[in-house]
């Protein structure tokens, strides 16, 4: 049988790029070993007092329980749900299973987050067929091979596949064809386009600016008198369909850090400077393991109103040490000033990240070499043995007003 003539793949690669976005992944990988629960309001997230959702089934979804909200509150909306505790290993384990399957079709795979990522199938067409099969093939993969689901957009570029997969959830496929674009987002809100935040919703709906459409059909030097010349000449290019960026297989890591909440609030400095230090650890560690320096320290204070605060410094050079992380972050908690308030969550990020094969500047009294050897010692014995294994003296006390560090690794 002859393939697709070479009109008709033209006409096919126009529109390659997918969106695959798992179903309530959390949920669902939970949901694999207690299936009784499956067609109830269920939530993941922790046993503590201040636990917040990790993810909510769509039952639980519909009494307004969402991710990130405090789990007292999402009780006292969803009396009836289920919690569930997380499980990192296994939502790791089925994530590499997914990202396998979609790099069996194409090494052109940008991964967003463990459940979602963008594919351009233009090369696979020939071998696998129109793009719509090969998301048919995706969807059908997955469900043989995890028990899970995935809705996939299917468009000429990914601001499009990715609102198409979220207009099609759960367990859903959606084309987009070039030609049908524009109609398609005319009728959508303003904030469905991608990096549209609540201020400039607002902005823009006070205008009378409240769909897509409004904003595709809006002359561009009122745009840049509402929005800004930048924000205004980007939102005209995605409300009518223009998106050039490339799928980019590798994302830089832009930062990673640990972040952890207390079970009660804490207000005594020298108690948050002592989870600075485990926290510093934990994010110099991870550093290590990704081959990474951080150019510049951050700091995230959360209080006991939610009120959050974050402050940064740029380093003279790139650090991999918890000793310089620690010292930085020490030095950003101490220039915040008097707290209102006692706080509720701490963070640590490092951010500007670099490669480990860049030269390192070394302090001339030689400690920061001092400092690295010891830690990368510390790490072969956790590898060894186990973490927590071997700690600084000052995390080796009975009592730490702290539960274990919540990873942050992403692109903000």
């Amino acid at each position: 049988m002859a393939g697709p003539s070479a009109e008709h793949l033209e006409q096919l690669r126009r529109c390659a790029i997918l969106h695959v976005d798992m179903d309530m992944f959390y949920v669902g990988v939970e949901l694999l070993n207690a299936p009784q629960h499956r067609g109830r309001p269920v939530i993941v997230a922790g046993s503590g007092p201040r636990s917040v959702v990790l993810s909510a089934s769509y039952e639980a979804r519909e009494y307004g329980v969402h991710s990130a909200m405090p789990l007292m509150q999402a009780r006292a909306r969803c009396p009836s749900a289920v919690v569930l505790e997380p499980h990192k290993e296994a939502y790791a384990h089925y994530s590499r299973i997914v990202m396998g399957i979609f790099r069996s079709v194409t090494d052109r795979v940008e991964q967003l987050s463990v459940d979602e990522a963008f594919l351009d199938v233009s090369g696979a067409i020939r071998r696998c067929g129109p793009p719509v099969e090969i998301a048919r093939r995706l969807r059908r993969e997955i469900q043989e091979s995890t028990g899970l689901t995935a809705s996939v957009g299917v468009a000429e570029n990914k601001t499009v596949a990715k609102i198409a997969s979220a207009y099609c959830k759960p367990d859903g496929l959606l084309v987009v064809a070039p030609e049908h674009t524009r109609a398609f987002l005319a009728q959508l809100p303003v904030n469905k386009l991608w990096g549209v935040g609540r201020r400039t919703t607002e902005t823009l709906q006070a205008a009378g600016l409240p769909t897509v459409g409004d904003i595709a059909a809006t002359p561009l030097p009122r745009l840049h008198s509402l929005v800004g010349v930048a924000a205004g000449t980007h939102l005209h290019q995605l409300a009518n369909g223009h998106d050039p960026r490339p799928v980019t297989p590798v994302r830089e890591e832009k930062s990673l850090g640990a972040e952890r909440t207390f079970e009660r609030d804490v207000a005594e400095t020298a108690a948050l400077k002592r989870v600075l230090l485990g926290l510093s650890h934990d994010t110099a560690a991870r550093l290590r393991r990704h081959g990474l320096r951080a150019g510049r320290v951050g700091l995230k204070l959360r209080y006991a109103d939610f009120a959050t605060i974050s402050r940064s410094h740029t380093l003279g050079h790139p650090v991999t040490s918890a000793h310089d992380l620690y010292t930085e972050a020490c030095s950003l908690l101490d220039g915040i000033g008097p707290r209102p308030q006692a706080v509720r969550l701490l963070g640590v990020r490092a951010e500007k990240l670099t490669g480990s094969e860049h030269a390192l500047q070394l302090s001339l009294d030689g400690r920061e070499a001092e400092w690295g050897a010891a830690e990368e010692a510390m790490d072969r014995v956790h590898h060894r043995f186990g973490p927590g294994t071997l700690r600084p003296a000052r995390l080796m006390g009975p009592t730490m007003p702290n539960r274990p560090a919540r990873d942050i690794l992403d692109d903000t």
